[in-house]
């Protein structure tokens, strides 16, 4: 299982930063991967949704449940499908706004990319998290 964390600080409240990051609809907006969400049901801890995504020219498609959820604080996604993961969130406040940490744990699909295309994957996944960040500290400062 592949993992990652990392944080950014944002120029926003961290009401407004927990509000956009929780919000399952903008997931195809900042994190590159994620081409659609759909059919979500309830708010807050189980909450469900689906998702697709492209991984490597892949076509992906899985469903998240929240299974942690502290308004203003923190989130947790456990997601099933091709690709099984736990997704947090967490914000706290900063001097200069509002500190946002993603942490995920994931396992590729082995099986459908294979064990070099794995090494591979990884790395781009990181990338396109940190990409991730930096989109929602763009959208949310401007």
């Amino acid at each position: 299982m592949a993992s990652w964390k990392d944080s950014i600080v944002v120029h926003a409240s961290t009401e407004r930063v927990f509000a956009y990051v929780d919000e399952p609809m903008n997931l195809p907006i900042w994190l590159p991967s994620i081409v659609a969400v759909h059919d979500v049901i309830g708010t807050g801890a189980g909450q469900q949704f689906e998702w697709t995504s492209k991984m490597a020219g892949l076509v992906l498609h899985g469903q998240s449940t929240v299974v942690e959820h502290a308004p203003n604080k923190c989130g947790v996604h456990q997601t099933i499908g091709m690709v099984r993961s736990t997704f947090g969130y967490a914000v706290e406040p900063h001097e200069k706004g509002t500190r946002l940490t993603l942490k995920v744990e994931y396992s590729i699909p082995v099986p459908v990319v294979g064990r070099l295309a794995e090494h591979v994957l990884l790395r781009r996944n990181v990338r396109e998290l940190e990409v991730g960040l930096a989109t929602i500290k763009e959208v949310l400062e401007s």
